[in-house]
């Protein structure tokens, strides 16, 4: 279509010209839809992609999970690093590359330099390869939301666009210098982890420096919004197109609108290439001095004006969190007949004194008095070597391990992440090598060591590793007498934050600094109870009461000792191995006791929470208990998993999954917790995922009935009955009575899956009162079987005894059946959940 006022061509559906942007007065018609030859100016190049099936194995390596998303330049799948026991983001180039061998051989060129970048805001690439003649890339799997999510829920917090657009500037930079670009930086394109970390994507599709383009001519790559005018016109590109796509983020981030819109690409184009922008700080009244500098300047046109380096940007950006230097952005010489550079010193100098003084809280409202996040470091404690040839010696390594683990996860835990014992554990008296640790739990550095005790006196060797390239970092020894244990894993400790650079803060110091003597026989009963109690099975708990209780009656006001005895209830009450009216005043007493002994224990209060959630469904004191739990330790895998089981059941499944996650990476070879995790998954539909979790945690632990739970659940959910029957038989284990099992078999036989399901509730029930079964657990099996009465009557059952799972009915998807019916409703009220839970 001919524009009658500046006869440019246009495409036939377009609204607007696109190159003076005049109204062409026609919508739509007969050639609508029509790219005329020779268009340069497209969105991201679409291309119909073939989609792989969950559980489809590539390259004998990664087992697809699921389809996390498709854009022009490709498809993108979650999967199963099978080797490596990870989740991997897997991206399968389009046919076009695939199909011409110089764009193929380019690809893999320009994707294996991306490969070689490594930086924290950079998401890592692992591998570019190919199957079946398609290439593609596994990528780092990332969780958290993009900037575009986030920018639904609204405009960030100046200071909060500021952290995020200099970390990811700081990340371009790096690949910058290493002439590499991106040319596709946009918000969707940018995620943010839980704890804040940017993390730039789709870097293997950048572009090294001088290099030809991997897109097919005559199509511009990028999405229209965030182009630069060089990227608009086809001109070739360097490193400041995305030095002005970061500005379009930042604006966005700001003010919670594209600097350049329009109804049709040619429109916004026609922007991009003539138009200036709104300025920020008319749509943001409130933004810091200087932040609507640094957008307009990396918005400028002629990229010769613009910002030249990423460098600059984060300069700039520095400058403005800081509130005192001034910035290198080009400001007009005067502003009403007033030179700015005047102005705006006298503007900096203003800010200062403010953010000085604080005046009117505005240092805290700006910045919320937190400087740039250190880097974080991922670190584990392997178990510590027994010298003394003796196994009953085993319990004195094994918790040195565990208190090495817990000491240093409550040292800078926001720079800080430290493996849970259970993953360290299984590499108890192997030869792996070091690297392939650091591989497998995903760590930086490994502190390895051993112990030696000698009638009253203990002697620990300890070296800190760098997985990197496996090179000593630190090593000591170090001699106490028993009684001065506590302040020797202090003095370890300190080392080790010494050797990693973390800067600790005065509390942290003083608490290292200060270490109370022990009472050699009582600690030795509390490791011994602690070494059998984390075993989990009934013979063991009963052997870990027992060492709980000397250490007690050696020092009645040993906290750790109650703390062990909370857990050892807890799990029994949990477990179903005692009726909840035994197991739930003990185990609270105990919890409650050691709080008032020692308020600054976290286990103390990862207990008492549990008590609170499981037990008192004190639904409040038990947030109020794992916030303070977590704290005190953040990494403590146990406490983000069930932290999360109670976010489940308050309705909060977004929040769950972030803490779920959380602690499968504090233990990634936990089965324990990938059931925990399967399970949040489950409650909130993502069954394939949770299949996926459930049969890590059966690899990682043959048999874990709660493995088999899973993936019974989630079968169910899907229609595939077979398949959750076969799980079914795994689950049915759990009860440890032939009567039960066979009762499964036999439905089946007779009636197949639902037959099946029912004869199981049956079986437990019929076994009453002589072997104990959760109410809620007999329901489930009733409720498999399409047995709505039954289930509700059982459920109710479950409310006197405040059953554990009796509060998860709003997440168990077989009973969403029964929410319409109002004696499920009383259910909920009764709980004082909500009546409306999804």
């Amino acid at each position: 279509m001919e524009c009658p006022r500046c006869h440019a061509e246009n495409r036939d559906d377009s609204k607007y010209c696109s190159n003076c942007g005049s109204s062409l007065g026609v919508k739509g018609g007969a050639g609508a839809g029509v790219v005329p030859e020779g268009a340069t100016f497209t969105r991201t190049l679409e291309i119909p992609l073939h989609v792989l099936k969950p559980g489809t194995i590539i390259a004998g390596k990664y087992r697809i999970i699921e389809e996390i998303g498709q854009g022009g330049m490709g498809v993108v799948y979650k999967a199963e690093d099978l080797k490596l026991k990870r989740c991997v983001a897997l991206k399968f180039l389009p046919p076009h590359l695939a199909n011409s061998p110089e764009l193929k051989e380019r690809f893999l060129i320009e994707a294996q330099a991306a490969a070689a970048l490594s930086h924290p805001n950079i998401c890592t690439i692992y591998e570019v390869g190919e199957s079946e003649e398609q290439p593609y890339i596994a990528m780092e799997f990332v969780e958290g939301e993009t900037l575009r999510n986030r920018l639904k829920r609204g405009p960030l917090k100046p200071e909060e666009a500021v952290d995020i657009i200099s970390q990811v500037a700081a990340g371009l930079g790096e690949a910058h210098n290493k002439g590499i670009i991106h040319r596709d930086i946009k918000s969707a394109n940018i995620m943010v982890t839980p704890k804040g970390q940017a993390k730039v994507m789709d870097f293997g599709l950048a572009k090294l420096r001088g290099g030809s383009s991997l897109t097919r001519s005559q199509t511009t790559l990028g999405t229209v919004a965030y182009m630069s005018p060089e990227q608009a016109r086809g001109d070739e590109l360097d490193h400041r197109t995305d030095i002005w796509s970061l500005g379009v983020v930042l604006y966005e981030l700001l003010t919670g609108e594209l600097p350049f819109k329009g109804d049709h690409d040619q429109t916004v184009i026609h922007s991009i290439l003539h138009k200036t922008p709104k300025p920020p700080l008319k749509i943001r009244p409130d933004m810091p001095p200087g932040l609507d500098e640094i957008v307009l300047k990396s918005l400028v046109k002629n990229a010769g004006n613009r910002y030249q380096s990423m460098e600059e940007v984060c300069g700039d950006l520095g400058a403005v969190a800081e509130g005192l230097k001034p910035l290198k952005a080009h400001l007009p010489s005067t502003f009403l007949g007033i030179r700015t550079a005047y102005i705006f010193s006298a503007l900096v100098l203003v800010l200062a004194i403010l953010l000085g003084f604080n005046v009117g809280g505005l240092r805290s409202r700006i910045f919320g008095g937190a400087g740039r996040p250190e880097r974080f470091i991922k670190l584990a404690v392997l178990p510590f070597e027994n010298l003394t040839g003796d196994p009953e010696q085993e319990y004195l390594s094994e918790g040195l391990t565990q208190e090495m683990i817990t000491l240093l996860g409550r040292l800078h835990p926001g720079s800080l992440g430290v493996i849970a014992r259970t993953s360290v554990m299984r590499y108890k008296g192997t030869n792996t090598p070091i690297d392939q640790i650091g591989r497998e739990l995903g760590v930086d550095y490994i502190l390895e060591g051993s112990a030696r005790r000698e009638g009253g006196r203990v002697r620990v060797s300890a070296e800190l590793i760098q997985v990197r390239d496996q090179t000593q970092l630190w090593s000591d020894a170090f001699e106490r007498e028993m009684a001065g244990i506590l302040s020797l894993q202090n003095d370890v400790a300190r080392e080790v934050a010494k050797a990693l650079a973390l800067k600790l803060l005065p509390s942290e110091q003083a608490r290292l600094a200060t270490a109370q003597s022990i009472n050699p026989e009582v600690h030795e009963a509390y490791l011994r109870g602690t070494f059998h109690w984390m075993k989990g099975t009934p013979e063991d708990l009963d052997i870990a009461q027992s060492y709980f209780d000397l250490a007690l009656e050696k020092d009645p006001s040993y906290a750790p000792a109650y703390t062990g005895l909370a857990w050892v209830w807890g799990y029994r009450n949990q477990m179903g191995l005692v009726p909840p009216d035994e197991a739930e005043p003990k185990a609270k007493a105990a919890a409650l006791r050691a709080i008032e002994l020692d308020e600054s224990f976290a286990g103390a209060h990862e207990a008492l929470a549990n008590v609170r959630f499981l037990i008192d469904w004190d639904w409040d004191g038990a947030r109020e208990s794992f916030l303070r739990s977590l704290e005190l330790n953040p990494n403590v895998a146990t406490a983000q998993a069930m932290y999360a089981h109670f976010l489940l059941i308050m309705g909060h499944g977004e929040e769950a999954l972030a803490h779920s996650k959380r602690s499968v990476d504090l233990d990634p070879l936990n089965p324990i917790l990938h059931d925990w995790y399967g399970f949040v998954l489950y409650a909130e539909r993502r069954y394939e995922e949770c299949i996926a979790e459930s049969r890590k945690a059966l690899k990682l632990q043959p048999g874990d009935v709660m493995g088999h739970i899973g993936l019974m659940l989630a079968m169910h959910e899907l229609g595939r009955e077979r398949e959750a029957f076969e799980a079914a038989k795994g689950c049915v284990k759990i009860y440890n009575d032939p009567r039960v099992e066979a009762a499964l078999d036999e439905g089946y036989a007779r009636g197949g899956y639902a037959v099946a399901m029912k004869s199981v509730g049956d079986a437990l029930v019929a076994r009453l009162p002589e072997a104990y079964a959760l109410p809620a657990d007999i329901a489930s099996w009733y409720a498999l079987a399409g047995e709505k009465e039954k289930a509700i009557e059982w459920l109710e059952k479950g409310l006197e005894p405040h059953d554990p799972v009796l509060p998860y009915i709003g997440c168990y998807r077989c009973f969403d059946g029964l929410h319409s019916d109002p004696r499920f409703q009383e259910l909920l009220r009764k709980m004082r959940l909500s009546a409306d839970y999804k």
